[in-house]
C-alpha cells in the first residue's frame, strides 16, 4: 500500500510505503521514500532525523552520518538501516530537491521509525511470610521492553485467573486481584490458602517472554498465645530488673560518695633560729 502525502511541488510528488515502520531490535528496517519528477531536472536528496532537541542530518552530500555510517546504506532514494538498536526509534524526513527551468523546488515525506525491544528478565518482590487477614502486594516489573510489557504470576506452576466478573462461581473464589499492565497481585485479606511459591513472566510479543525466579509465601494464623507468653516474658524480665536496682538502692551501692580533698599545710616560721645569729656573732 502506498500512502500519498500532501507534497506535489511542480512536476515533483514524493510517497511512502509505510508512513509507520516497525522493526527488531538488531534486525533491519527500510525507509521507504519514492518520487515521480520529470526528465531534465537534477535531483538532490537528504534524510534528518527530527528530535526534541532540535533537526540533525542523517544523509547528507552522498554519505551516512553519525552512527549510521557504516550499517545503512540507500535504496534508490530510501534507506535500509541494519542492526537497528532502540536508540534509532524516531521521526525521519526525507527531503528532495529539484531544479529546473523553474527554479528549485522541494518535496519532503515523513516516516516514524518504532524500535521494538524484547523483554528482559522482570525484577519480583514476593513476602516470605505474612499473617491471615492482612493486605499483601506482589510486584514484578521489567522497564526494557518496547512495547511495555504485560505481566502474568503463576502460583505453583499453574497460571493465575484475572477476575473479570463478579456474579460467577469463579470469580467468587479468586481473593486477589492482578493487573496485568502494571504487574502487581493483590490480597486484600489473604488466607492460609494463599501460601504456596509464585512467579511471574513479562512479554511483549517480541522475543521470548522472560520469568523471573520463583519464590514462596508463607501464610500463617495470627499467634495469640504466643504474643501473650511473650509480653509476660517481657513483664517479669521488667519487673525482675526493678527489684534489682530497688535492691541496689537499699543496699547503699548506687550511693553518691563526695570526693575528700586533704589538705596538709606546713606553717614556716618567720622568726629566725638562734643558732643563725650565734655563728656569727665574735668570739
Amino acid at each position: 500500500m502506498v500512502l500519498m502525502l500532501d507534497h506535489n511541488v511542480s512536476g515533483i510528488s514524493i510517497e511512502t510505503d509505510n508512513k509507520n515502520v516497525k522493526a527488531e531490535e538488531f534486525k533491519e528496517a527500510i525507509l521507504s521514500c519514492k518520487h515521480k519528477f520529470s526528465k531534465g531536472m537534477s535531483l538532490r536528496i537528504e534524510w534528518k532525523k527530527i528530535q526534541s532537541q532540535g533537526v540533525s542530518f542523517v544523509y547528507y552530500n552522498g554519505e551516512f552520518t553519525g552512527d549510521l555510517r557504516g550499517r545503512a546504506e540507500m535504496l534508490n532514494t530510501g534507506i535500509r538501516i541494519r542492526n537497528v538498536t532502540r536508540k534509532d526509534s524516531g521521526t525521519y524526513r526525507c527531503e528532495i530537491s529539484v531544479k529546473s527551468e523553474e527554479g528549485q523546488h522541494l518535496g519532503e515525506a515523513t516516516i516514524t521509525l518504532t524500535v521494538l525491544v524484547a523483554p528482559t528478565t522482570p525484577v519480583c518482590e514476593v513476602p516470605s511470610s505474612a499473617m491471615t487477614g492482612t493486605v499483601v502486594e506482589l510486584s514484578c516489573k521489567e522497564t526494557e521492553g518496547s512495547p511495555p510489557s504485560e505481566y502474568q504470576w503463576y502460583k505453583n506452576g499453574v497460571a493465575l485467573l484475572e477476575k473479570t466478573g463478579t456474579g460467577s462461581a469463579r470469580a467468587a473464589n479468586i481473593t486477589y486481584t492482578m493487573n496485568k499492565k502494571s504487574g502487581t497481585l493483590l490480597f486484600n485479606t489473604v488466607t492460609k490458602n494463599d501460601t504456596g511459591e509464585y512467579f511471574c513472566e513479562a512479554s511483549n510479543g517480541i522475543g521470548l517472554s522472560q520469568k523471573c525466579s520463583v519464590k514462596r509465601m508463607q501464610v500463617d494464623d495470627l499467634n495469640v498465645s504466643g504474643i501473650i507468653a511473650a509480653v509476660v516474658f517481657v513483664a517479669l524480665v521488667m519487673a525482675l530488673c526493678g527489684l534489682g536496682v530497688f535492691y541496689a538502692q537499699k543496699k547503699g551501692y548506687f550511693a553518691k560518695r563526695r570526693p575528700t580533698i586533704n589538705l596538709r599545710v606546713k606553717r614556716i616560721s618567720s622568726i629566725p633560729s638562734p643558732l643563725l645569729f650565734r655563728r656569727f656573732l665574735p668570739l
